[in-house]
């Protein structure tokens, strides 16, 4: 470990709080090295300023969520069901990239290297569309955004209702369940 890794980590941790409840325009550097026991100094030291840091907290936030929840295109709605739990789990990821969408990038992709995130995914879906798991009217991407969103169905990005953690399993259960058959009837190859 070298000098410093542990107040990087610890500013990378408040920082991932800051901006998650905040956004980037909210987010208050003072409070970030307060909460990290670290000083402004430091912070800035380590990542040049507020928002090199956001970015840094939202591209391992990406990286996560992309890793943690692998697509596999013969289960679609098995991947709708992961990303539901992942929501459920970490919060934080979807406020994070609710925020990058309104103070960063209000169109188009998420992120600039979008298409190094997606290309095994889009890869994967395409082989299960030849394969005959998807109906192949929809393209690729297409599969993949319009499944993502519904799995954002209930997450803090709804503007309808957010589930949370303190919800009734039952209650957790039917939506998983509503995803699946959501899901299935969607993108089932056409008969």
């Amino acid at each position: 470990m070298k000098p410093g890794d542990a107040t990087r980590e610890r500013l990378l941790a408040a920082a991932s709080e800051e901006f998650a409840a905040y956004g980037i325009a909210g987010a208050r550097v003072d409070r970030i090295a307060a909460n990290a026991q670290a000083n402004k100094a430091q912070l800035y030291a380590f990542y040049g300023s507020k928002e090199a840091l956001f970015e840094r907290v939202f591209s391992a936030a990406l990286d996560g969520i992309v890793n943690a929840v692998p697509i596999d295109g013969k289960d679609l709605p098995g991947y709708a069901v992961r990303l539901y739990n992942e929501y459920l789990e970490h919060p934080e990821l979807v406020r994070l990239a609710t925020w990058a969408r309104l103070e960063r990038r209000p169109a188009g992709h998420l992120t600039a290297d979008a298409d190094r995130l997606d290309s095994d995914k889009l890869a994967n879906i395409a082989a299960a569309q030849n394969a005959g798991y998807i109906d192949k009217y929809f393209t690729p991407f297409e599969v993949l955004t319009t499944v993502i969103a519904i799995s954002m169905t209930w997450s803090p990005a709804s503007t309808t209702f957010t589930a949370t953690s303190a919800d009734a399993p039952a209650e957790h259960q039917r939506r998983r369940d509503v995803l699946t058959r959501i899901v299935h009837r969607t993108f089932a190859p056409a008969t």
